[in-house]
């Protein structure tokens, strides 16, 4: 997503959800029965050194697990964020090995905070963080293997988009962020795959119809400026433009830029379709509030939430922007929204039935190049 000519405009196209806990409290109808209305259907839809830790008891897994971070005067020792998730999962395979699993877990911090956003709450803490990676790799059943397709150059926090794969075919997608802390173990991330039923336009009319009547507000007053790392832009696009002239926004976005928004089965391909984008959504209502950024140079991920006027819930929402290295211009964006039903029944039903691809129906592998 990128920043709207008001605030309250920005991000609107990712938060059909919130619309939809908004018209909750309206009509007094369930979240579950406007998202069953909308779908027609079922539903919407992060190790270059590890420390040894001591341990004490065994999970449900029959595995041994650890009550405490590493020892005083003996911190984890990580690289920067960018290698050490590769490392995790491209050699230690975290999302569908145990070992891999077990791993990821001890470069955890012991007040970790995980939001994996299909389940209903965040895990919270180093021992719930091993028994929830070792529940991920049992429930894909020895099927299928988990991509990166990009992933930025940050330091202290990274994110990086993903596939699941399986033999000749790939499926589910999603972004997850990550953030370290001062001795390089894992603090907080918080992952998002794709929604199953993916809305379209209909995001659009229905954001209309809950923020009726709003009132815009004042435009951003900012000092015009051109960085040129991916986290620099990304900060300066909403933490200083948001809310202010599209034109001031479209001047960041390359000629072959490519939007992926994952409330759309098509991704957006050029600053024609990107620019109308905007400005169909370009209505009061909805603010947009960017949350954590990563350090990243020639890509960058941040977290953010959204909330509509009215409503007491907001929508949390990552997006990944990578640079061209040439122009230094956004050439692909990805926006995943959390869905407001958690899990997701269709999301559910595909694991439990393909656990390999998380998906329904999956698509030759190398046919969506980097993940679109």
């Amino acid at each position: 997503f990128v920043p709207h000519p008001t605030t309250a405009t920005s991000k609107a196209h990712s938060v059909p959800f919130a619309a939809v806990r908004v018209l909750e409290k309206v009509t007094m109808v369930s979240a579950s029965a406007l998202c069953l209305m909308l779908a027609q259907a079922a539903s919407l839809p992060f190790v270059l050194a590890f420390v040894p830790h001591p341990t004490t008891r065994t999970s449900k897994h029959g595995h041994v697990m650890f009550a405490s971070s590493a020892t005083a005067g003996s911190p984890a020792k990580t690289a920067r964020a960018r290698e050490l998730m590769k490392s995790l999962i491209e050699e230690e395979n975290c999302f569908t090995s145990e070992s891999g699993a077990m791993r990821f877990a001890e470069v955890c911090a012991a007040n970790i905070v995980y939001e994996d956003c299909f389940m209903p709450q965040p895990i919270v803490g180093k021992t719930a963080m091993l028994e929830h990676m070792l529940d991920k790799v049992a429930q894909r059943k020895g099927k299928g293997g988990f991509r990166i397709d990009r992933i930025s150059d940050g330091n202290t926090a990274c994110g990086y988009a993903w596939t699941w794969t399986n033999g000749d075919e790939e499926g589910l997608r999603g972004t997850t962020f990550v953030e370290l802390n001062a001795d390089g173990q894992i603090q907080y991330a918080r992952e998002i795959p794709e929604p199953l039923y993916k809305p379209g336009d209909a995001t659009l009319e229905l954001l209309k119809a809950v923020t009726a009547g709003a009132e815009p507000r004042p435009p951003p007053v900012y000092e015009q400026r051109t960085p040129t790392e991916a986290s620099k832009v990304a900060r300066y696009l909403f933490e200083e433009v948001q809310g202010g002239s599209v034109d001031e926004s479209m001047r960041f976005f390359d000629e072959s830029i490519i939007y992926r928004d994952f409330n759309y089965e098509e991704v957006l391909n050029g600053k024609n379709e990107v620019r109308k984008f905007i400005e169909d959504f370009s209505f009061p209502g909805i603010t947009f509030r960017p949350q954590r950024f990563d350090d990243g140079s020639d890509a960058s991920c941040f977290t953010w939430e959204v909330a509509l006027d009215g409503a007491p819930d907001t929508i949390k929402g990552i997006s990944f922007y990578e640079l061209d290295p040439d122009t230094r211009l956004i050439r692909y964006v990805r926006d995943v929204p959390e869905s407001a039903i958690k899990p997701p029944i269709l999301g559910k039903l595909a694991r439990n039935w393909r656990p390999g691809l998380g998906v329904f129906s999956g698509v030759l592998v190398g046919s969506r190049p980097g993940g679109m």
